[in-house]
This record gives structure tokens, C-alpha cells and sequence, in this order.
């Protein structure tokens, strides 16, 4: 079965994401869907993950409301960070396999899947002894932050395509003090790829390295799916395999 690829054009609030991969979980776990990979940007939001912590805001919520950055809490791993425009985020919503070797697979290959994309643009992009996600010279330039219900993830990364980096002043990113964030931006300059461009490219490496076959379905349909699905239009598939108990894993 192809794993679908969902593009969505435009900046969306987190809470609306959030939502929808809520309904996509339950869908997966249902065997009513495929595994299913959202590509998208957020409008500016600071989250923070189940191991956030507030000494890591360096502004107030009404700060933020009035640069007209949200604030939401996120079902994630990892601690606090910032979305905005100019930021690709991918959610994956798959049920791993044995070939995924387990949780600590999986962050190794959203890493992989991030130091591949970097490497398409001419940036030097690694991996730090101890610390989750890809950095570059300048910094930090992809952070990850997952969770796993019975082996289906949800969320996941965030690359630093164009976004304004300013956002990212307003918190200790990820809870790493005095480390910085980068983007292709800050280093290519007017050589940075458009984020279509950067899509495309992540696109191609997440189907190699999640070893997925991938199905570019537009939102309209999913949304379609969903309703159906809600308004007992499918039924389930096959039975679903009773996991072990539920695991949820925090990263950043």
C-alpha cells in the first residue's frame, strides 16, 4: 500500500494541525487509512512539548500576542520551539515496522531525512554526540519532536528553510542555552531554494529513507477521507494487530 504525501499550501495554526492529526492516529490505528505524511508550514507559534519548560519562554503570553505569536502546548516530545512561515514541517502518521528498529530508529531516520535534504543544497549538515536533530555551522537547523501511540507516530520535524529566525529570540530553543539556530537562509543567502523546492527534495528522502512508496494526494481528499471515515462511510480495512502497551517517546 502507497504511504500518501499531503502538500499544504498555505501557513496553518498549530491547533488546527494538532487536530488533524488526531483524527489521522485514530483513522491509522483503524487501518482505515494509509500511512500518511503532512508537509506544511505553521503560522508563528511557540510550542511547548511535554518536557517544556517555562524558564525556556523569555517572553509573556501577552508579549507574544502582541508580535503576534500563539502559544500552544503540544502532545510531543522534546521541550519549547518556534514555527512560523519559511519553516518546512513534516508529520509523519505511520505505523512503524520491525525495519524501523523501534523508537530510536525512527529519530535517526527523521534525522537522515534532514541531513539528506541539507546535503541536496550544498550545506554541511551533522549530527552532535548527545543532542537530537541536525545542526550546521551556524546552528541548529532541524529539530525533532515526536510521539508514539501503539507504534503510530505523529508529529515530527521542523527545517529551517526562509522562516524569520527572530521568532526563535523569544525562547531558549529546544531548552539548549546558548546555542543557535540557523536556517538555508542565513547560509546561502540569495542562493536559498524556494520551500517548494526544499519539499520536493525532503519529499524524495523521506520515501527512501522510511522506505515508503509515497501517493501525492491534495488536502481536499484527505479532508473527504476523514469525513467518511467519521460518517461511517469506510470501514476498516483489516483487523488491526494488538500492539504492546502504548509508548510515547519525547525528543527534541
Amino acid at each position: 500500500m502507497k504511504t500518501w504525501a499531503v502538500y499544504f499550501e498555505q501557513p496553518m495554526p498549530y491547533r488546527q494541525t494538532a487536530e488533524l492529526q488526531e483524527r489521522l492516529v485514530a483513522a491509522r490505528l483503524r487501518e482505515e487509512i494509509p500511512d500518511t505524511i503532512l508537509f506544511l508550514e505553521h503560522l508563528p507559534v511557540i510550542t511547548l512539548g511535554r518536557r517544556g519548560r517555562d524558564r525556556h519562554l523569555l517572553a509573556s503570553r501577552k508579549q507574544l500576542e502582541k508580535k503576534g505569536i500563539a502559544l500552544e502546548l503540544a502532545p510531543r516530545g522534546g521541550d519549547v520551539t518556534y514555527h512560523g512561515p519559511g519553516q518546512l514541517v513534516i508529520y509523519p502518521i505511520l505505523r512503524l515496522r520491525p525495519s524501523d528498529s523501534g523508537a530510536h530508529g525512527y529519530l535517526y531516520n527523521l534525522e537522515e531525512i534532514a541531513l539528506r535534504t541539507a546535503r541536496d543544497f550544498n550545506v554541511r549538515a551533522y549530527r552532535r554526540p548527545g543532542m537530537n536533530g541536525v545542526w550546521c555551522d551556524r546552528g541548529k537547523i532541524a529539530a525533532i519532536g515526536f510521539r508514539l501511540q501503539h507504534w503510530i507516530s505523529s508529529h515530527g520535524m521542523s527545517f529551517n528553510v526562509n522562516t524569520d529566525l527572530g521568532g526563535f529570540e523569544n525562547i531558549v530553543a529546544c531548552g539548549l542555552v546558548g546555542e543557535s539556530v540557523a536556517s538555508l537562509e542565513t547560509i546561502l543567502g540569495t542562493d536559498c531554494p524556494p520551500l517548494p523546492h526544499v519539499r520536493r527534495s525532503m519529499c524524495r528522502h523521506a520515501a527512501e529513507v522510511l522506505d515508503r512508496k509515497l501517493e501525492t494526494i491534495p488536502p481536499a481528499r484527505l479532508r473527504r477521507t476523514l469525513d467518511l471515515i467519521q460518517n461511517g462511510g469506510r470501514r476498516r480495512s483489516q483487523s488491526v494487530p494488538q500492539p504492546p502497551a502504548s509508548l510515547q517517546l519525547l525528543r527534541s
